[in-house]
Order: C-alpha cells, then sequence, then structure tokens
C-alpha cells in the first residue's frame, strides 16, 4: 500500500505548495483513490503534476466531510476526470460529478477498502485492509477519533491512523497503534511526536507512506 500526501499545511517536498486543507493518493488493491481533494483546485493539480500523478488513473474519489478544505479542489479535478465520487450523506452532490454514491452506513467500496458509514451525520473515514490489521484515513474527525477507530473495529484491528485530527488528546488510544501520522488541523502534533517517537509518521505534502 502506498499513501502519498498531496495537500497538507506544510510541505514536505520543497517542491510542493503547502495550503490549508487535505487530500492524499491511495494506491492499493490495483486501485488508486484521491482521498479530499485540498481547499484549491490549481494547488492539487499543480502538486500531482509535480508529483507525476495521473488525474486519468484514479479510480475514485472519496470525499470525507464537506468542509472547504476538503472539497475545495473537487470541480476542478471533476473537470478532467470523471471518476466515481463517494461522499457522506451529509454532502451536497458536487458539481461535475457523473456518478455519485452517497453514503450512510458502513460500505465495501472495493475489495478490503470501506467507508466508516457517516459519523455524526457529517464525516466518514475510509479504512483499508491489509492482511490482518487495518489503515484508517481521517479528513478532520470532526465525530472524534474514538468514535471513528469503533466504526472500524468490525473490519479487524487499526494499526495505523493517518489524517486530520482536530483536537484529540485522548493520547492512550495510540497505545495500540503501530503508526499515526498526524497532519492538516491536528492541534497536537507535536505533543503526539514527543510521546510517542517511534510510533510517529511527519507528514506534509509529498510525504509518501508506503505499508
Amino acid at each position: 500500500m502506498k499513501i502519498t500526501i498531496l495537500y497538507d499545511n506544510v510541505a514536505w517536498d520543497e517542491n510542493l505548495q503547502p495550503d490549508w486543507g487535505f487530500s492524499c493518493l491511495v494506491e492499493t488493491m490495483g486501485k488508486t483513490i484521491l482521498f479530499d481533494t485540498g481547499a484549491n483546485g490549481v494547488i492539487l493539480l499543480n502538486n500531482m503534476r509535480k508529483l507525476h500523478v495521473d488525474p486519468s488513473t484514479i479510480d475514485a474519489v472519496f470525499i470525507s466531510h464537506k468542509h472547504w478544505d476538503h472539497i475545495g479542489g473537487l470541480s476542478d479535478f471533476l473537470r478532467i476526470s470523471q471518476a466515481a465520487v463517494y461522499i457522506p450523506a451529509s454532502c451536497p452532490k458536487p458539481p461535475f460529478a457523473l456518478n455519485v454514491i452517497t453514503v450512510k452506513e458502513k460500505l465495501n467500496i472495493h475489495e478490503s477498502i470501506y467507508s466508516t458509514g457517516e459519523l455524526s451525520n457529517f464525516e466518514h473515514s475510509m479504512v483499508i485492509r491489509q492482511d490482518k490489521s487495518l489503515v484508517v484515513i481521517t479528513g478532520c474527525s470532526h465525530p472524534g477519533v474514538r468514535q471513528i477507530l469503533t466504526a472500524a473495529s468490525p473490519f479487524g484491528k487499526v494499526s495505523t491512523l493517518i489524517g486530520g485530527l482536530h483536537g484529540f488528546n485522548e493520547y492512550h488510544l495510540i497505545d495500540d497503534l503501530e503508526y499515526i501520522c498526524p497532519v492538516h488541523c491536528t492541534q497536537h502534533i507535536q505533543e503526539i511526536k514527543t510521546r510517542y517517537p517511534d510510533k510517529y509518521i511527519e507528514g506534509g505534502a509529498g510525504k509518501v507512506i508506503a505499508i
């Protein structure tokens, strides 16, 4: 599994443009999925180009929630790609999208790739099963990390958590994880890094995580 951060508040690769928002590319099980689209389509597409990501190879888009900094680049992306778009039920149908799948309950998107279902009537997260462990990717974790991990647990044991965590401070929940990559809106990144140096993965646009 390969996860490439395309859009983040900071840049891992100095050739990329940082901006407030989040997007990453998930390549696994023979599928390529764009998770969120950041705030600005020009920045998203430019960062993709610099990372040699061809939009035509993307099979689907997974939108975690309707906030501008996660859906802002979608319209520009859909002008050049007609990939299927998965949105939570609370998210308005995106313009230019021809194939929209609205998600309310847990959903099997593809072999070993799932949605937690919409949590707190607002946001859903992606769950990827690899062998007996799970990778969970979040947008902002508005429903809370505890609720997200609980929602993912029917699919297996969560080993890796990647994404925006907002004000998450229930640090003991990290104890059972192997890796954590807090990005974007996470308020306590330094605290997580200090407490869990062996589990912490640095984020930033251009970062590639191979699991």
